[in-house]
C-alpha cells in the first residue's frame, strides 16, 4: 500500500491534469477555453508591444531593411 501512495503523492498533479482533461473533452467546454487563452496570449502580446514600442520599431526597420 506504501508504493500506491507514494505513486499518487508523487503524480497528484498529472492525474488531476487527466481527470479535468478529460472532463473538459467530453463537455466541450475546450471551446471556452481555447477561447480564454487566445484571449490571455493577445492580452500579453499588446502589454509586450506597449512597453517595448521603440525597441520593436527598431527590429522592424531592421528586418524590413534586410529584405
Amino acid at each position: 500500500m506504501g508504493d500506491n501512495s507514494n505513486f499518487f503523492s508523487k503524480n497528484l498533479g498529472a492525474i488531476i491534469g487527466i481527470i479535468i482533461g478529460a472532463i473538459l473533452a467530453c463537455t466541450g467546454l475546450y471551446r471556452v477555453m481555447i477561447f480564454i487563452i487566445a484571449v490571455y496570449i493577445g492580452a500579453r502580446f499588446g502589454k509586450y508591444v506597449q512597453y517595448n514600442k521603440e525597441e520593436l520599431k527598431e527590429k522592424s526597420k531592421n528586418f524590413i531593411d534586410k529584405l
